[in-house]
């Protein structure tokens, strides 16, 4: 490819757009009595509002984020099936709090468990996948804080995986808002039980079956146009707690409360924080995971070059009202002028880079559409011979 050509194919990005991610966009002029409170934008990972977002408290059954986690994390990795049957032992059958009653002996698929967890914040439920998944709770309780440690959760500390209240178990509104943004962009299907208002278990008893009514804890279902989730939690000393997810218009939102004094309050403070971001933010899209934006020259290569497409989705969050912004990012190409053969369908090769007012707001990458072999000496000589024809 000559100069010109790589000029042309740099223009290319220049109209590509991509995620902004940055700190807090504004201070909200926001009242909750919540202790602690966070509005997050999950795509990007950006915060609109925070009220002692960092402060660590208890956080009752919101802890079951990360047991969900682990749940999915173990069945995509192969370790666990959504179909295997798990013994429920009869310490998990004994724990007290939010239960879906199960009993000792009882034998129940991991689906079935996890939806308990989701819709019914079954303790028993939570403790019987921990012990499924890690042999104990306490060895599962260890790759709890392992993860928390990995995703930068340093307010956080579990010691159970219930969220039962238990000296040392704390974690903060921030915290819970970086888990909810693991789970739901890493498992969006996640959704699909947390949407679900009402369902049933049913227990094989010796006397028979036994149903066990699973009705959903997060009343922003029925109270709030767009919840897609996610997870309650109270107990005597944490109060009320809750990490609400919704979308609207393509954007997300997490909004977390702790500590609110009132079973109502939490949701009524949740809705006020969805509707600060949905009245002031929107989510803009440029471009879709899989757009081919240009070409690169292979040198040796079955194909003398290859295509480009973008990772991943390309948006951007915006504040409304502010087009300006949109106008003002500029984008530049890093990348190679050419690859050697052989090239793998996925592998990198550059980046655009994204700045507004000269401050870099992140970075997209660019991957090879398909595989081009190395050129062989059959592949040569005719490819010499059609040309020289």
């Amino acid at each position: 490819m000559n100069r010109k050509k790589v000029l042309v194919f740099s223009l290319l990005f220049l109209v590509v757009v991509n995620i902004i991610k940055q700190p807090i966009v504004m201070a909200a002029p926001l009242e909750l009595t919540s202790k602690s409170a966070i509005l997050m934008e999950p795509t990007t990972g950006t915060i609109l509002f925070e009220k002692n977002a960092h402060e660590s408290l208890r956080p009752a059954s919101i802890t079951k984020i990360m047991t969900l986690l682990l749940i999915y994390e173990a069945v995509e990795s192969g370790k666990i099936q959504w179909n295997d049957i798990v013994t429920v032992s009869e310490r998990a059958a004994g724990m007290g709090g939010s239960q879906v009653f199960l009993s000792p002996e009882e034998q129940i698929d991991v689906a079935t468990l996890t939806k308990c967890i989701v819709v019914a914040s079954g303790n028993d439920a939570a403790v019987a996948m921990a012990e499924y998944i890690a042999g104990s709770e306490e060895a599962f309780v260890e790759l709890m804080n392992k993860k928390a440690k990995e995703l930068g959760m340093k307010n956080s500390h579990f010691v159970n995986s219930s969220g039962l209240d238990a000296d040392g178990h704390l974690t903060s509104a921030y915290d819970i808002a970086i888990m909810s943004r693991e789970l739901i962009t890493r498992f969006p299907e996640v959704h699909k039980l947390s949407t679900i208002w009402h369902d049933t278990l049913v227990h094989q008893r010796k006397n028979g079956e036994e149903i066990t009514d699973l009705t959903n804890t997060n009343k922003l279902l029925k109270w709030y146009e767009g919840t897609t989730g996610l997870k309650t939690g109270s107990t005597s000393k944490a109060l009320y707690c809750l990490s609400g997810t919704a979308e609207k218009n393509g954007l997300q939102l997490i909004a977390v409360v702790m500590a609110t004094p009132d079973y109502k309050v939490r949701f009524q403070e949740v809705m006020k924080l969805f509707d600060y971001g949905f009245a002031n933010f929107e989510m803009v899209q440029q471009g879709k995971k899989g757009t081919i934006v240009g070409k690169i020259p292979i040198i040796k290569g079955k194909k003398e070059e290859g295509e480009v497409m973008l990772e991943e989705d390309i948006c951007f969050l915006l504040q409304k009202g502010d087009k300006g912004q949109k106008e003002k990012m500029q984008s530049h190409l890093e990348m190679a002028p050419f690859l050697h053969a052989p090239v793998k369908k996925g592998d990198k090769v550059g980046e655009m880079i994204y700045t507004l007012e000269g401050k870099e707001m992140g970075r997209s990458n660019l991957i090879m559409k398909e595989d081009i072999e190395k050129a062989n000496f059959k592949h040569i000589m005719n490819k010499l011979l059609d040309q020289w024809l």
